[in-house]
């Protein structure tokens, strides 16, 4: 499964991740630039009173690979 992981920089100058689960792989930079920038402006998420996203820093795909140790009996 590949996560869309997008780093901002919060009020505070902290570093927030949103992550995105089950995104489309294929989206253009223009697209992730514009849709990070339209989530600072919306100003959605705050955490006591600090800004979670004050400004868009960087974004990536970050792929997740499961290796079973033990599986669940099949029934």
């Amino acid at each position: 499964m590949k996560t869309l992981d997008l780093s901002f920089k919060t009020s505070q100058n902290k570093v927030h991740h949103f992550k995105v689960h089950y995104a489309n792989d294929n989206l253009a930079p223009a697209v992730v630039q514009q849709a990070m920038a339209d989530l600072v402006t919306a100003k959605l998420f705050s955490k006591n009173g600090e800004n979670l996203l004050a400004e868009p820093l960087a974004a990536k795909y970050v792929e997740t690979v499961e290796t079973p140790v033990i599986e669940a009996p099949k029934q």
